[in-house]
């Protein structure tokens, strides 16, 4: 949360994605991929249904990044965030790298390039460092995120693996916020009464058959939000 108040105050801007996961109760400990979704969370509630609010928050901007000089390189390299320290890598242990989903030019890809052995584990030592670090920050930083919501008034999620919802309040009133997190200790677990969004009408009865409240996506109203679809609609 740090890095996103400081790319704030560089005068860039940065939206709250927030998706949910029905919850009714924790996975079986050999589920690696579930904890990995858990200790990224906070829990909550829609309606009836447990829930957990996994909350991100990235930098938005149009075109190549602001901070890439004219020659192509970076203007804030020693200070650039973690997510720029990972890259390529996956910060999800249970994602492999696919470097047709990648950003970079074709020759910084390199066939004979090796970016992880055997056993998984990523050759380069900064990649590596800035994985562990940024895995660690999203566990640690999840009951902060909690906090964030509650305080921005952020009750909507898209439904994970589906959709999320990408909330845009403001480069101004983040930062107020950001701040007013990072003054509280030890911050409250979410309470509030969450909407799982959807833009598929078979995904909104299933929800609302198991307690959930729902909304369908075409029916959110307001600049102050938007949905962004992982999958086709049905």
């Amino acid at each position: 949360m740090a890095e996103a108040a400081a790319w704030l105050d560089d005068g860039g801007d940065v939206e709250v994605f927030c998706e949910a996961i029905p919850w009714p109760e924790d996975p079986p400990a050999e589920n690696g991929p579930a904890w990995h979704k858990r200790r990224r969370s906070f829990l909550a509630q829609s309606g009836h249904l447990p829930v957990r609010v996994i909350v991100s928050l990235v930098a938005t901007f149009a075109g190549a990044c602001p901070n890439l000089r004219d020659d192509m390189g970076c203007g804030i390299y020693e200070r650039r965030p973690t997510a720029c320290r990972v890259y390529p890598a996956e910060v999800n242990p249970f994602i492999p790298v696919d470097r047709s989903l990648k950003l970079c030019p074709p020759e910084a890809w390199q066939a004979s390039a090796v970016l992880q052995d055997e056993e998984g584990h990523w050759v380069d030592p900064e990649v590596a460092g800035a994985v562990v670090r940024r895995r660690a920050d999203d566990y640690a930083e999840a009951s902060a995120r909690a906090r964030l919501c509650t305080l921005l008034g952020i009750r909507e999620a898209g439904l994970s693996n589906e959709g999320l919802l990408a909330w845009s309040p403001g480069r101004v009133r983040l930062r107020e916020v950001l701040q007013a997190v990072a003054e509280t200790s030890n911050p409250p677990t979410d309470d509030g009464d969450w909407v799982l969004v959807s833009h598929r009408l078979r995904t909104m009865w299933l929800l609302e058959s198991a307690g959930a409240r729902a909304q369908q996506a075409v029916d959110l109203a307001g600049a102050d939000r938007r949905f962004v679809s992982l999958v086709g609609e049905e």
